[in-house]
């Protein structure tokens, strides 16, 4: 009887970022206890564009990706140049096919791209006004076939939302975030801004066993 591979475990993942100890544990930490990873490639499942990962941080989602057997066509992009340093040496350690990285403000630009687009833990770090810009130059990008997969927290008044504001504006703090928290969106806000956009979206929980008021959005044409 032929039994599959057994699934890498996170510590399997985040020894791309060895020697640097720091990243290493909290991709390790991450990968262990956030379900954002495995809700994104399920959302991706059958959507075989390029990726662009806006505010991608170390690449983490490439890295797992890659290491349960999807090998994106992926470009990952940052305002933090410290962090797509990172992601670019993890990259190169582990051989991360298809996948590329740069630094970005996406205040100041915006890449051209389409396929399907990324967007996450990044929505409620911007002001009011550029969620709403940042969604339409989305939208512009997404073709038949391609998505928008988005995990932001959500402001309904729950004992998570306020955890959600209160880690957001601690990320901040100590900088892991260069960009400080705008607001939460809303859940119908949100809705209806993408519909104006003619995308129709799905919105599931995604908080796991956290404490955060986190929703995976996945959004495509009508």
């Amino acid at each position: 009887m032929q039994t599959s591979a057994a699934a890498p475990t996170p510590a399997q993942i985040a020894h791309a970022f060895l020697p640097d100890r720091w990243h290493y544990h909290y991709a390790r930490s991450k990968l262990a206890s956030d379900p954002l990873y495995a809700g994104v490639l399920g959302a991706l499942d059958g959507a075989a564009m390029p990726v662009l990962d806006l505010g991608c941080g170390i690449g983490l989602v490439a890295h797992y990706a890659q290491a349960h057997g999807r090998a994106l066509d992926y470009r990952g992009v940052d305002n933090d140049a410290g962090k797509i340093a990172q992601a670019q040496a993890g990259a190169a350690r582990v051989g991360l096919a298809g996948a590329r990285f740069e630094v970005m403000d996406l205040a100041r630009a915006f890449p051209a791209h389409r396929g399907s687009v990324l967007l996450l833990d990044v929505l409620q770090f911007l002001p009011a006004a550029a969620q709403a810009a940042t969604l339409e130059r989305i939208a512009a990008c997404l073709g038949p076939g391609a998505r928008l997969v988005m995990r932001t927290g959500l402001r309904d008044g729950s004992w998570r939302a306020g955890v959600t504001r209160a880690a957001d504006l601690a990320s901040h703090a100590i900088r892991w975030m260069r960009s400080a928290p705008g607001s939460l969106p809303t859940r119908r806000g949100l809705e209806a801004r993408l519909g104006e956009l003619g995308l129709e979206a799905r919105f599931t929980p995604l908080w796991g066993r956290t404490p955060f008021n986190n929703w995976l959005v996945v959004a495509e044409r009508r």
